[in-house]
């Protein structure tokens, strides 16, 4: 999305659309993919990608998440604590599901809480996470070239998140609710722009994570 096709239109913190970087689905795919499935430690970083992505989680909330907030026999939904102590219950798709449950079956056994875990079976870090994304970043670059420079970062993937949910529902509630955002109000000034441009130009992105 550039700042032509927006009309240079500011979001509400100053900054035009080009500088709010988001994935679009080819390059997300990509991301996804980069992880090493036949590895413990790529097993876990697929379902750290995953879930981070489909659920819009900040770095905070995806490193603390602890085992009692995820919904094990079902795998259906996982229980958010963001910021603010703010609460959402959100569903798991298909494939994020899938991932997690491959990480459960993988993931040593430990007395930490948290879900993820480093090479010495202790809780994520933030840095830990944000090493991992930038490593994965560029492995993507070989299915897809366009993300080389593009800076991906832990606000980029929840940014995605929120444009693609926006893409499939045209509903800025939803996008602010998922990802938990503070303000509604803020998320209308931001992405209206966009809904209305998409709405006449390409059909509802399929959410498939």
């Amino acid at each position: 999305m550039t700042q032509a096709e927006t009309g240079g239109t500011q979001t509400n913190q100053g900054r035009s659309f080009e500088d709010v970087g988001y994935l679009p689905r080819d390059e997300l795919q990509a991301l996804l993919d980069a992880p090493d499935a036949s590895t413990v430690s790529g097993i876990r970083d697929r379902a750290m990608l995953h879930l981070a992505f489909a659920a819009g989680m900040r770095v905070s909330e995806l490193v603390g998440l602890r085992l009692d907030q995820i919904d094990r026999q079902t795998m259906s939904s996982v229980h958010i604590m963001g910021k603010g102590r703010r609460e959402r219950v959100l569903p798991r798709w298909k494939q994020t599901a899938a991932a997690v449950k491959a990480w459960l079956k993988v993931r040593p056994v430990t007395d930490a809480p948290e879900l993820f875990l480093n090479a010495r079976a202790q809780a994520m870090t933030r840095s830990g996470f944000e090493y991992i994304l930038t490593k994965h970043a560029a492995v993507a670059t070989r299915k897809a070239q366009s993300i080389a420079g593009k800076g991906v970062s832990p606000h980029v993937l929840r940014h995605t998140c929120a444009m693609h949910t926006l893409q499939a529902t045209r509903d800025v509630r939803k996008v602010s609710l998922w990802p938990g955002h503070a303000s509604l109000q803020s998320r209308r000034s931001t992405f209206a722009p966009i809904r209305q441009r998409s709405s006449k130009r390409s059909p509802p992105c399929r959410r498939r994570c």
